[in-house]
């Protein structure tokens, strides 16, 4: 056939970034689970891209902590690690008082209807038991308040960390606990309209700490209940002493790894 003029409709970053934001929610909707086993194989038919984008987003997801490599054996979903959610806790909320602080004095009446939108569907979500609806609702939210602070150092760092904390907040709004944040929504934006800036701050900061609760609850192992990798087994919970090459060996089949146990996908 006629090889087209125009070649790569597609960019690497791009395929780059989708696959990290692929993987990346599977992760946190815990559709792939902690201690689950990532093959290069499944992800790459799962996606539909090379490996080459793959493996640069789960060099990315190990960075944020979401993905633990031992190179030459495995790859693996991090458990949840207490420790590392409290600091991602710590760091996130001081991003949004920031944020909030920030943003105060230029927020306008679009912006407070869209918090006031998002705020609604978040409620509407924990009503209906949609912990996945109320996480993007809570995203909206607060993107507001990080949207017109023009803050790119916020954002970075938030970028980074908040996946990690994430993990913890879909347990939280698929219970009761969550339900207190819409009042607490309300006084964010109350207090923003009103132009108190250390009111909205502190505001945000209470907001934040509501997930201090189910980090004390959690075991303090840093294991969550029913953590395949507890006991001594290994990683990705086979139970053997052979586990597989991980996503960055060279050379080895897409079969030689143990499947994932379940396709990807949300």
């Amino acid at each position: 056939m006629p090889v087209p003029h125009s070649r790569g409709l597609v960019s690497r970053p791009l395929l780059r970034e989708s696959a990290y934001r692929a993987i990346r929610d599977a992760i946190v909707d815990g559709t792939l689970v902690p201690g689950e086993r990532l093959n290069d194989g499944d992800l790459v038919a799962w996606l539909g891209i090379s490996r080459t984008p793959v493996r640069e987003a789960l060099t990315r997801l190990e960075q944020t902590g979401l993905v633990q490599t031992k190179p030459g054996r495995y790859t693996i979903v991090s458990p949840l690690d207490v420790r590392a959610v409290r600091a991602a806790q710590s760091v996130t909320s001081a991003m949004h008082e920031l944020a909030v602080r920030e943003a105060v004095p230029h927020l306008d009446a679009a912006e407070f209807d869209a918090m006031r939108e998002a705020n609604a569907r978040f409620a509407d979500a924990l009503r209906r038991n949609d912990a996945d609806m109320a996480l993007e609702a809570d995203d909206d939210f607060h993107h507001v308040a990080v949207a017109a602070c023009a803050n790119e150092a916020v954002r970075t760092v938030l970028d980074q960390f908040t996946p990690v904390l994430r993990r913890l907040e879909r347990l939280r709004f698929s219970s009761l606990s969550g339900r207190g944040s819409v009042a607490q929504h309300e006084r964010i934006i109350a207090l923003c309209a009103a132009g108190d800036v250390e009111g909205a701050v502190a505001a945000t900061r209470a907001n934040w700490q509501t997930l201090l609760p189910l980090l004390d609850t959690w075991p303090a192992s840093g294991e969550e209940p029913g953590d395949a990798t507890a006991g001594g087994r290994a990683p990705g919970g086979n139970g053997t002493d052979n586990p597989a090459p991980d996503h960055a060996s060279p050379g080895h089949a897409p079969g030689d790894e143990a499947p994932l146990g379940h396709a990807p996908g949300r």
